[in-house]
């Protein structure tokens, strides 16, 4: 008789007896599902695992399909895969880099022997259709790891190399496509048929990749140029180059080789410098009366305020700072979400009205009284404090709208300068696996909740999705107003934070749904070296997360 095993479903509440050793795939059309865009992968006791994964125990299992965070993931992450076997099929030699997330897609820097062309991009395409096409299977091996390095010794593809020497495991998983093998760190598709939608495109010196929209997954993210956002990732690539930094294995050799003072003198001069030269384009400016600056949560922007009114009183400009918080408008007046909630995110929460009236008097001379925003009452009060502007100061103000044309709209522009903060993570895994530049800053967040506002890593992590809905509705549409980017993220970073960030994150029990995405960051960790926080500055933006920081917040 067949031996099974209990499953429950929890898109339909059923359970169903399934044969041992089932995959999901094969679970998933026992089960009668249809969703429409998918499955994707499968949450299986709150853990994303891919469609290969089979069942020898009594699970949890829900499906997942494109418009699910990790669902997207997993299909991004296979369109890498179709994308370099496609590369690997028309050239030789070749090499690729999935690099940076830009213009609702990703940036692929080349090197297949010339000047990457028109012609390229379109040859590029149509094998990788012709692959999705195909219907080719997507096979999933595991492998002894020293066999996993010697494989990929002989194709030549050393980032992975660096990466699997480092990890300490024992065994691997790696995947292949009508025998190219590549290795990837989460869940794959199980056949190439899957991918329905891509786009392919020349974009600077390299390709863009275009994925399908997780809100309207049936058509492409909107192509939205990126200039500045591009340009500051090419710089710190080029910082990359001075210290020989271009992935997590590089970064473990450091460590292990005792390189890691050298790493962090260089990298915090290198994001001072680029703070003093902000200053200096402020200072060379005339006329200017306000410095905006705005970024996304965790991106650091009140160390990156503090350090740069450092510098500019070097300049001989004294910083005023205004706080937009002292701006919202009483509770009840407050609008709401779709939810009926109060939407505290939105930029009609503030009161414009006052603070560009009050902007127009200070930049005429005369004296104003600032708001003081009672929290617990929900309400704006007078507080008493006086200010007038000098002619050797500029307002400083820092929030999430500061870039929203709306929120200075009557304010003229040449009195204005726009700083955007974010922490935007260039270093990779390896060459064909990236670290999504979101992780960086829920890290700092988690670590920051945790010891600043008592908030587990369960709380944030939930709280996630809203966030970042905010930043798409709220922050990301006015970067590029911005007049200069600055990259918040340490090449170091993430091997220091990961000592505050594993026990939080291991603290978030299965039971939980925010059990998938912090056993999803604990496993990216685990790739990385550990550097001691005691090796990093008082002064260092990252101290306004760890602690131990010499600003005041």
């Amino acid at each position: 008789m067949e031996q099974t095993v209990n499953v429950r479903c929890r898109n339909n509440g059923q359970q169903y007896k399934v044969a041992i050793g089932s995959t999901l795939a094969e679970f998933y059309e026992q089960a009668g599902l249809d969703l429409p865009h998918g499955p994707i992968s499968a949450s299986v006791n709150n853990k994303v695992e891919g469609m290969h994964y089979r069942l020898y125990k009594t699970k949890d299992v829900e499906f997942l399909d494109i418009t699910s965070a990790s669902g997207l993931r997993t299909y991004t992450r296979t369109l890498f895969f179709v994308l370099c076997k496609a590369v690997h099929d028309l050239y030789t030699p070749c090499k690729v880099s999935i690099d940076i997330p830009v213009s609702n897609g990703y940036y692929v820097d080349l090197n297949i022997g010339h000047p990457v062309t028109l012609e390229d991009a379109g040859r590029i395409r149509t094998r990788m259709q012709e692959i999705i096409s195909q219907a080719m299977p997507i096979h999933r091996h595991e492998m002894a790891m020293d066999e996993a390095i010697q494989m990929f010794e002989t194709l030549h593809t050393f980032s992975k190399v660096k990466l699997l020497k480092s990890t300490g495991a024992l065994y691997t998983t790696v995947y292949d496509i009508d025998n190219y093998y590549d290795y990837f760190y989460g869940a794959m598709l199980t056949n190439t048929s899957q991918l329905y939608l891509f786009g392919l495109e020349k974009y600077y010196d390299g390709l863009l990749l275009r994925i399908p929209s997780r809100e309207h997954p049936d058509e492409l993210g909107e192509l939205i140029m990126q200039d500045k956002m591009f340009g500051i990732f090419k710089e710190h690539h080029s910082w990359q180059n001075i210290l020989g930094m271009q992935t997590i294995g590089d970064l473990n050799e450091a460590i292990e080789a005792g390189r890691t003072n050298l790493l962090i003198q260089v990298s915090e001069a290198l994001q001072e410098k680029k703070i003093a030269k902000i200053a200096d384009e402020i200072a060379r400016k005339s006329g200017l009366r306000m410095i905006l600056i705005a970024g996304p949560s965790s991106s650091g922007k009140t160390t990156t305020c503090k350090r740069l009114s450092v510098q500019l009183l070097t300049n001989g400009i004294k910083p005023v700072p205004i706080s937009l918080d002292d701006y919202f408008v009483d509770r009840e007046q407050t609008p709401r979400d779709e939810s009926g909630d109060y939407d505290f995110e939105s930029i009609h929460a503030l009161n414009l009205p006052l603070l560009n009236e009050q902007l127009a008097a200070l930049f005429r001379g005369e004296e104003v009284e600032l708001p003081r925003y009672n929290f617990p009452l929900g309400k704006s009060e007078w507080s008493g404090k006086k200010l007038r502007l000098h002619d050797d100061e500029i307002l400083v103000v820092e929030g999430i709208h500061a870039l929203n044309p709306e929120l200075t709209a009557q304010i003229p522009d040449e009195l204005k300068f726009r700083v955007y903060a974010s922490a935007l993570t260039t270093l990779l895994l390896d060459k064909h696996n990236y670290i999504p530049t979101t992780d960086n800053r829920l890290l700092r967040r988690i670590i920051r909740d945790h010891k600043y506002r008592g908030v587990s890593a369960v709380e944030t992590i939930r709280r996630w999705p809203s966030v970042r809905n905010g930043e798409n509705k709220w922050i990301f549409p006015y970067q590029e107003n911005a007049d200069v980017m600055f990259n918040t993220a340490m090449l170091f970073e993430l091997a220091v934070i990961k000592s505050q960030a594993e026990p939080l994150l291991e603290q978030v029990p299965e039971n939980c749904p925010e059990h998938a995405e912090a056993y999803r960051l604990r496993k990216f960790l685990s790739y990385i070296k550990p550097i001691p926080d005691e090796q990093i500055p008082p002064t260092s933006l990252l101290r306004e997360f760890l602690g131990g920081s010499s600003f005041e917040y």
